[in-house]
């Protein structure tokens, strides 16, 4: 078996799917060769050759600073139970050099014990962001034909390479890295640089002559010298042109799970089928490497979200924030892979066909006809109306938009819209050891009056704060005279402040006014209040901040921040324009520099009886840790927008009430790793900008332990009965487990016939029958696991009954506890 990690590192996050204030700069692909020192890693126009032999890859995002440690194990067994033998991540250069000449390589930025696991597990690993550090570089513009952009670049590839040389991880060297990436997308930005050309031919050759011994690939980069060219997207089956040579094989180095989001989103999820059609697809099409962007999103703690990114991150992917494996998509995805190991010589070494039966019905096949190997994709390419295709004599229905896989060319083994895995849903249960203390303490944050940088107008806010915190004081101050204020009563004085992103909150004679914001797409913003003014001075304080670095696009050096105009409207004299007023600045908050979130400097400052709804204010108490294993998350529904450290370390930026145009909050769930957790006496901080009531936050207890399946009689059977000497069933089953150490403690619904509804809430039909809770208890309490027949019969149902579908759904909940059937999985007879 070979473990293959693919590491790439890159410049950019593509602007498809944002990760941080990060730059990164090459992919590289890991693999461990079983039984050799060494493993050389060619390719031609079928797939990559580990030591002369052709593979098919499956691969899932996972990056290393998006987790802690503690969890890498358990989400790299995970993948690889889902079938995956290939992990990619990102080599971030703002988390390995924040500041220049100066690495680090600890705790969750360990990138070396990262791919070192990979290699142990047998998967491959990606890696791919620009510090802050590199904006002030002189005369430099980043991802161009820019002599200093391209002096530093190539002083860290060379860097991270070496450092992977040393530990003897590339796959001339006995290790598991088997393909290096330079640059990513760039013809997304190509046109706006006149020197795009050479830059890409400079990447290129500067790549290939570190001479690491496995071959490079540029995605979306069509002339790219000595590099494989790959696809990014959703469908690259049908949108990928092919790689620019026949003897290059066909990749797909990003196939996006779902879609990014950032503060202000709906929901958005990708379907399990439609993922699962993708993929099926482009294999169907000579593809041989797909990776999941992203397999596992996790978390951007910290500082570390993009522009206007969540905190959580991609977390409809197979495995949530939290690692917990989202289903149906974790094992639909697990079951094709299956499928398509299953046709793997007549992918790798068949020769293929291609038969039209109409517009939308199509089957693709890979024959060798001297070993009998016969492999057919049935297609249907329609989204709307199913079909039946007629296939060697014989009628094969296929719903809409759909792929049956027939390893043998006679025996459906997968359908893309008939999904046999299990289904869950997510819980946030409350911990009772958690939430015991009621105690909350404040700091209310001052707002500075005297000190601070002067200047002629406000400063640029990136250029200030340099990364090292969101946070940037704007001061100035006034006089008025009885003549200058409105004579009527029904005017105002009205505050109108310009904004060049992303946020700011106002403050008026130290009276809070308000606050404002940009979007992701629209930084920019103006905000407008009715404020109280007084003869004689008058002060203005205003906080602006950012949401994450830029992330995307070209001259991502020369993007603005913070304040552009400020204005008094109604005054008798007119408007008054402090845009080009003396302005004081002061960067970052009083409590983040006494390091207040810490538990040995929170007494720098005085904290008192705690208040709710006070803008710019830290809150502080003590927890004790949830009991058990299951991830932990905090509900900060109660709050508005600011920032959360456990035990010292932030989780990241919270933003409750930027709702979405459903009128709901994009995201109002926070994980605290366990790894951040004591059992007791646990420090939270709480930094709020705008007002909350901190009272009303709880810790809870994440579970998936509400287990579903919903499986039709027309169903196939489970992918791993299917047998090349012929003799396989065609009867479907219904399978549900529970995670380790859990049994199923009791079915809440159970039916057959035509049940309709989504995990956690089906309802029956007009065919259902009492009988079929009492089958399915009997064949599944007290059990770890269980396997159901999909019939009739099995539940005493009348099969003639007018609207029946032949389905079975059931949903169950698993608990702790004592197995009174034994651990082996049993099926109802």
């Amino acid at each position: 078996m070979h473990t293959i990690v693919a590491l790439r590192a890159m410049l950019v996050s593509s602007k498809a799917k944002p990760s941080q204030a990060f730059i990164a700069f090459f992919l590289i692909f890991l693999a461990s060769i079983a039984n050799s020192s060494k493993g050389e890693v060619t390719y031609d126009g079928r797939s990559l050759l580990i030591d002369g032999k052709r593979e098919l890859f499956f691969s899932g995002s996972i990056h290393y600073p998006r987790s802690t440690p503690q969890m890498w194990h358990d989400l790299i067994a995970k993948a690889k139970e889902g079938g995956l033998n290939m992990i990619e991540t990102y080599v971030f250069w703002n988390a390995h050099e924040p500041v220049y000449g100066q690495f680090n390589y600890e705790g969750n930025c360990d990138l070396i014990k990262f791919i070192k696991l990979v290699q142990s597990a047998g998967l491959y690993v990606t890696v791919r962001g620009l510090p802050y550090w590199l904006r002030e570089v002189p005369d430099i513009t980043f991802r161009t034909d820019n002599e200093p952009f391209k002096t530093h670049m190539e002083r860290f590839v060379k860097m991270a390479v070496q450092k992977l040389k040393d530990e003897k991880l590339f796959a001339s060297q006995g290790g598991p890295i088997v393909l290096a990436q330079i640059e990513n997308e760039y013809n997304n930005i190509a046109r706006a640089f006149p020197g795009s050309v050479d830059y890409i031919k400079w990447a290129a050759e500067m790549a290939v002559g570190l001479q690491v011994g496995v071959p490079w690939v540029m995605c979306k980069q069509n002339d790219a010298p000595g590099s494989i060219n790959s696809c990014n997207g959703r469908n690259c089956g049908d949108t990928f042109m092919g790689p620019n040579s026949p003897t290059k094989p066909s990749l797909w180095t990003e196939n996006w799970t779902a879609q990014y989001r950032v503060f202000g989103d709906p929901p958005s999820q990708r379907a399990a089928e439609d993922l699962a059609y993708s993929v099926a697809r482009f294999f169907s099409k000579n593809g041989s490497l797909v990776n999941y962007y992203m397999y596992h999103g996790g978390t951007n703690f910290g500082r570390t979200g993009a522009s206007f990114v969540m905190t959580r991150y991609y977390d409809e992917g197979p495995l949530d924030e939290y690692g917990l494996q989202k289903e149906p998509k974790w094992g639909h995805l697990r079951d094709l892979h299956a499928a398509l190991k299953l046709c793997s010589k007549g992918l790798l070494g068949g020769t293929y066909s291609l038969q039209k039966f109409s517009p939308d019905l199509e089957a693709r096949l890979y024959e060798i006809p001297e070993n009998k190997v016969c492999v057919a994709f049935l297609t249907n390419t329609n989204t709307k109306f199913d079909g039946t295709l007629k296939f060697r004599g014989v009628d094969y229905f296929l719903p809409r938009h759909s792929i049956s896989i027939l390893p043998d060319c006679k025996t459906v083994v997968y359908n893309n819209q008939r999904i046999n895995s299990q289904h869950n849903a997510r819980t946030f249960d409350l911990s009772k050891d958690a939430n015991n203390n009621k105690k909350w303490e404040m700091y209310q944050e001052p707002i500075p009056t005297a000190k601070g940088i002067k200047s002629q107008g406000p400063l640029e806010l990136y250029n200030m704060t340099k990364d090292t915190t969101d946070y940037l004081w704007y001061t100035t101050s006034f006089l008025l005279d009885d003549k200058d204020m409105p004579f009527r009563h029904d005017i105002h004085p009205v505050i109108q402040v310009s904004c060049l992103g992303h946020v700011i909150h106002t403050f008026v004679n130290g009276e809070y006014m308000g606050s404002a914001h940009g979007t992701k797409i629209e930084k920019s913003f103006v905000f407008k209040k009715q404020i109280s003014l007084r003869p004689g001075g008058n002060r203005i304080a205003i906080l602006g901040l950012t949401v994450g670095m830029p992330d995307s696009g070209p001259y991502l050096e020369h993007r603005v921040a913070g304040l552009h105009t400020v204005t008094i409207q109604g005054l008798n004299a007119g408007t008054l324009d402090l845009s080009q007023s003396m302005w004081k600045h002061q960067v970052g908050l009083t409590g983040e520099k006494l390091g207040i979130f810490q538990e040995e400097k929170m007494n720098g400052v005085k904290w008192v009886e705690a208040t709710s709804d006070i803008p710019i204010t830290w809150y502080k108490k003590y927890f004790d840790g949830p009991s058990g294993n299951d991830p932990v998350s905090l509900d900060m529904s109660s709050m508005g927008k600011g920032l959360v450290w456990i035990n010292g370390q932030c989780i990241g930026r919270y933003w409750v009430n930027y709702l979405s145009p459903l009128g709901t909050p994009s995201q109002s769930m926070y994980h605290i790793p366990r790894a951040f957790l004591k059992p007791q006496n646990n420090l939270m901080v709480v930094l709020e900008e705008q007002g909350g009531k901190p009272e009303d936050i709880k810790i809870t207890v994440v579970k998936r332990d509400n287990i579903c399946t919903l499986v039709s009689q027309n169903y196939p059977p489970p992918v791993d009965s299917w047998s090349s000497s012929g003799e396989n069933s065609n009867k479907p089953e219904a399978h549900l487990k529970c995670r380790e150490k859990m049994v199923i403690r009791s079915i809440v619904f159970a039916s057959f016939g035509n049940p309709s509804g989504i995990c956690g809430n089906f309802t029956v039909g007009n065919c259902h029958s009492p009988n079929v809770k009492n089958v399915v208890e009997q064949a599944c309490l007290g059990k770890p696991s269980c396997v159901l027949p999909v019939s009739a019969a099995a539940y005493s149902v009348d099969a003639s009954c007018p609207g029946s579908t032949g389905t079975l759904a059931v949903h169950a909940k698993c608990a702790r506890g004592g197995q009174r059937h034994g651990h082996a999985a049993a099926k109802a007879q």
